[in-house]
């Protein structure tokens, strides 16, 4: 395209009129950030803390379920790794791969 053709369909001003000011442009960007913030950013932060703090409470006994689909019981519990007991099998998993925890175990850590 030809550079006129471009700037003919810039925005005019009037000879009296002034221009808005440049910070009017900004106003829709910051509104479209900050409705992303708390549709998209907000509850995927609040998400990953509930895991965590999920990860941080399994104990000996509990029943889950891993991201995989796998029911299992847990039978220790180390910094990184988790096994389970699913059947007649045993296995160890990443605690990240523990996605819920079905039945907690009997007893009780906090009294």
């Amino acid at each position: 395209m030809n550079l006129s053709v471009i700037l003919a369909f810039a925005p005019q001003t009037q000879p009296g009129q002034q221009p808005p000011p440049f910070w009017t442009s900004f106003i829709p960007l910051i509104l479209l950030i900050v409705v992303f913030y708390f549709i998209l950013i907000r509850p995927q932060q609040k998400k990953t803390k509930e895991h965590a703090q999920l990860l941080k409470s399994i104990r000996p006994g509990d029943k889950v379920v891993t991201s995989g689909g796998v029911l299992g019981t847990v039978i220790t519990v180390k910094e990184k790794t988790v096994s389970l007991r699913s059947a007649d099998s045993k296995m160890e998993v990443t605690k990240s791969a523990i996605s819920e925890i079905l039945e907690r175990s009997g007893e009780s850590d906090e009294a």
